[in-house]
């Protein structure tokens, strides 16, 4: 095998040819043009043989086949013309229908992941077998990028498993398992085999499928009719066209363009033959790719990239394992920090004062672990597998013997102080002992311990099921070495840390809060409710900022907002309307009344109140008239700038890692890329332009140095990245 040489060709039978896509010094087999010019040659090979009754392509990796077309390119080619990136498309296209026009039968056997430029190489195959593996998944991921599969997959597919299922399946971008695979028609056989034997298993399955198909000839026939248009009425495709249509605009609420471009393409290539469907697909391809969706969704997949191989720090420390974990308090956060640690099987021991809590905290840990996504309901077996993982304890011994002990009590600063003061006597020397603390500062939570080093804020968010987001805050003597655990412990349990230096509201609030705060102080000037959740919505926020206070809570806000003002009191302002809620008593969904009233037989669906109206209007001095835009500007110009003082005071190793706690943290929209890469896309000199009008509001609207220098520089946010080789 030559050097750098990815596809292997060799004959397991004379007359059938096996390619071995095997990429080296790589984990993931990707389809870089280099691996497309070797399997256009090995294609050659195997053609001019002559003799070849079977090609069979599979992976020589365990659990991957081909995870799509390499992104790198993707970035090196993101500013070509339309014309450069349709010949792509096409290229792809011709190179791969090869399989589906050669005189052999071509078979895709498949162990792992399938997505993508893989899917496509699969697709164009007659046949797919795929091996039974929690592993194995198929799939179009595409729209997630902001695109749609461009090397046949919209052309293809619909015409191998039917409109209406290809339809869900490139719209959606979700993957298959094998099971739901084969039901639709993806997979032609399925092999049952263990780890060590699935490779051999897979090829011998595609043997014996070569010579069912010598004597059928099914697969030339299939070929026949899969070249041709697709046979619906015009009623049955104004019915799917609508109903898709209906169901993508819910969905992506018009802000990401790709699945209805699929949609449209696919529905308009029913009546043509096969090849001028690809024709179809490179051109509207072209249009995507590129485009302002595309470039932010492909900065959101580097910067989650990123942050799957960052270690946390700059040096090198070896992570200590944690293969058990104390968690104290057995409220909402507890449990779900719990749960997160059985789901991937390490042993918790829960902690509380209160022995009904505890039992409580049980209880909600085994139904969440126990709960079977696809039955919707409790599963009895995980139940009594999980188990015995959990134990429920009043004793310090019990908690100290783990390998992370994780605070997750109420945000009392004498109360965790003293449980501190109380535990770490009795902690093994390589326990590293963790706060969950939303607003408390690291750095003074450390002060009287022994051992500050091997202490840190391990910030997680509710639901923690749900959210991805770890902050991993380091106190001014945490060490490398408990940064580096921390990381690596919170990857293990599925999440995405990132790590920074200790301040007022760490991250995520310190953003978020000046937000929020906006938007209350905006209903001081007049604004109505809805105009400001429609402005956020309307910007791709996951819900508008009114609606967030209910939900987080008013009390929390409240807590959450004094931090800030205290400690920055020269440009944070009050909203007097949150206080004045507070003494009401009016403090979230989980007492029924906040900014909304709800009523609980309507899970999360708020009426406006009466009483709110009041408290608001006695709060308005000067009633201004905004445009949606305005709007949109004074609630998002005072996170921005507030940003940019994070990047000032170095609370972040690097400054995307804002970008990916917002979108991790508060659902910042991923169509816009992240906060900073949106700022970039105005552009920092247009910014100052922006603030000009708002300046006279304080403090929170004047521009930063580091925004005054990026503008007289020409410069944007992310050239003060430390490293921009994958910029979009």
């Amino acid at each position: 095998m030559a050097e750098n040489q990815t596809i292997t060709l060799s004959f397991p039978e004379p007359d059938i040819a096996l390619l071995t896509i095997d990429a080296p010094n790589n984990n993931v087999n990707l389809l870089s043009r280099a691996v497309m010019d070797e399997l256009e040659g090995q294609l050659d090979e195997v053609d001019a043989r002559g003799n070849v009754a079977g090609l069979i392509l599979r992976s020589g990796k365990p659990g991957m086949f081909i995870a799509g077309a390499d992104l790198k390119e993707f970035i090196a080619w993101i500013d070509s013309t339309s014309d450069e990136v349709v010949s792509v498309a096409r290229r792809g296209q011709q190179l791969f229908s090869r399989l589906a026009t050669s005189d052999y039968l071509s078979i895709a056997a498949i162990d792992g992941i399938c997505v993508g430029g893989g899917a496509e190489l699969a697709i164009w195959c007659d046949r797919r077998i795929m091996s039974r593996s929690n592993k194995t998944s198929y799939g179009f991921p595409e729209v997630k990028l902001g695109l749609f599969p461009g090397w046949g997959g919209t052309a293809r597919t619909p015409r191998i498993i039917g409109l209406s299922n290809a339809v869900e399946l490139i719209t959606g971008g979700e993957s298959l398992d094998t099971d739901t695979a084969r039901v639709m028609g993806l997979a032609d056989d399925v092999i049952e085999a263990a780890d060590e034997e699935v490779a051999e298993r897979l090829v011998e399955a595609a043997i014996r499928m070569v010579r069912a198909e010598q004597l059928s000839g099914d697969f030339r026939r299939d070929r026949q009719r899969w070249s041709e248009p697709i046979s619906l009425s015009e009623t049955e495709l104004g019915f799917l066209g609508a109903t898709a249509s209906g169901y993508i605009q819910g969905q992506t609420k018009g802000h990401y363009p790709a699945p209805m471009a699929a949609l449209e393409l696919m529905l308009g290539a029913t009546s043509v033959d096969l090849m001028t469907a690809c024709e179809m697909e490179a051109t509207g391809f072209a249009e995507l790719f590129g485009s302002a969706v595309n470039r932010s969704l492909l900065n959101v997949f580097y910067l989650r990239d990123r942050n799957k191989k960052d270690s946390g720090i700059a040096g090198q420390a070896t992570p200590g394992k944690i293969g058990s974990a104390a968690l104290i308090g057995a409220g909402i956060m507890g449990q779900g920090i719990a749960a997160a640690n059985v789901k991937r099987g390490i042993r918790v021991t829960l902690n509380d004062a209160s022995q009904d809590a505890l039992a409580r905290g049980v209880q909600g840990i085994l139904s969440e672990v126990s709960y079977n996504k696809k039955s919707r309901q409790t599963d009895v077996n995980r139940t009594l597998e999980m188990a015995p993982l959990v134990n429920a304890t009043t004793v310090d011994e019990e908690i100290c013997a783990a390998d992370v002990v994780i605070e997750a009590i109420l945000e009392n600063f004498t109360v965790k102080q003293e449980l501190f003061a109380r535990l770490e006597p009795q902690l093994r020397e390589d326990t590293i002992l963790c706060s969950n603390t939303s607003s408390i500062p690291i750095t003074k939570l450390a002060e009287g311990l022994k051992y500050p080093d091997r202490f840190c804020g391990l910030h997680f968010f509710n639901p923690v099921r749900k959210m991805p987001l770890v902050e991993v805050i380091r106190g001014a003597q945490t060490s490398d070495q408990t940064i580096a655990t921390a990381v690596a412990y919170a990857k293990k349990l599925g999440k995405s840390p990132i790590v920074m230096n200790d301040g007022p509201g760490f991250l995520v609030n310190r953003l978020l809060l000046p937000y929020m705060n906006e938007a209350a102080l905006l209903l001081s000037s007049g604004v109505a409710i809805g105009d400001v959740e429609r402005a956020a919505k309307t910007f791709g926020m996951p819900m508008g900022p009114i609606t967030l206070y209910d939900v987080v809570g008013i009390d929390t806000c409240v807590h959450a907002g004094r931090v800030m003002l205290d400690a920055f009191p020269n440009r944070m302002v009050a909203a007097e309307i949150t206080s004045k809620l507070f003494e009401a008593g009016r403090f979230g969904q989980k007492n029924g009344k906040a900014f909304f009233d709800y009523n609980h037989r309507k899970k999360g669906k708020g009426q406006e109140s009466p009483v709110v109206a009041e408290i608001i209007e006695a709060t308005v001095t000067e009633r201004q008239e905004f445009t949606s835009e305005q709007i949109t500007e004074r609630m998002f110009f005072p996170m921005l700038l507030e940003a940019t003082r994070i990047i000032e005071d170095n609370l972040v190793r690097d400054l995307r890692d804002i970008d990916l706690a917002l979108i991790f943290g508060i659902g910042f929209p991923p169509f816009k890329g992240g906060l900073l890469f949106w700022a970039d896309s105005i552009g920092p000199a247009t910014l100052l332009e922006k603030l000009k009008p708002y300046e006279a509001l304080g403090k929170r609207f004047q521009p930063t140095g580091v925004l005054c220098e990026l503008a007289k520089d020409g410069k944007k946010f992310y050239d003060l990245a430390t490293n921009t080789g994958s910029k979009p």
